[in-house]
This record gives C-alpha cells, sequence and structure tokens, in this order.
C-alpha cells in the first residue's frame, strides 16, 4: 500500500466522521433544498422493482476490462508482442524473446 493511498483512505475516514458527527445538520440541509423530495418523485415514477432487480443484475455481472476470468491472478500472464501464454514471474517472453 503506497503513502499516498494511505493518505487518501485517511482523509475519506476523517471526512465520514464528520459526516457522521453532523448527520442531523445534514439531513436538515438536504430537506430544506429539496433533494429528498427529488429523489422520492424519480422513485416513485421511473425505478419500478423490475429495472432495481434489472440494475442491480448488471452491477453484480459487470466483469471490469482486464479482467476476464480464467487462472490465477499474477500467474497466467500473456505476452504483449506475441500473445503467448506466460506462466510465472518471468520477465522475458519464451516464444518471442521479448520483455515482459
Amino acid at each position: 500500500m503506497t503513502l499516498g493511498l494511505r493518505k487518501i483512505i485517511l482523509l475519506g475516514l476523517i471526512g465520514s466522521v464528520f459526516l457522521m458527527a453532523n448527520i442531523v445538520v445534514v439531513a436538515n440541509w438536504l430537506s430544506d433544498s429539496g433533494v429528498s423530495e427529488f429523489a422520492q418523485a424519480i422513485r416513485n415514477n421511473y425505478l419500478t422493482g423490475t429495472a432495481v432487480t434489472i440494475i442491480i443484475a448488471l452491477l453484480i455481472l459487470l466483469v471490469g476490462p482486464g479482467k476476464s476470468g480464467g487462472g490465477i491472478t499474477g500467474l497466467i500472464r500473456r505476452c504483449p508482442v506475441c500473445n503467448h501464454r506466460l506462466i510465472g514471474r518471468g520477465s522475458y517472453c519464451s516464444e518471442c524473446g521479448s520483455k515482459v
């Protein structure tokens, strides 16, 4: 874990503690600004149970780019030049000799 990532996590934790400490103030501010009524109108008009189910199913099935299954991550890789399967942590491709 890098120092920058640690700083981001720490700032997020501090922000969440401040938010939780002032939750009543934040809730009143959102109510006064009309966000809750707007969200309720959107939910009543556009988000049916079927739409919510489909959105959740798509989020579960969503796979990030480069995360296409098959094999243990880090042990089985592909050469960027010849697409030969590389097993282990070697730094050169045995097929074409390029540096990985």
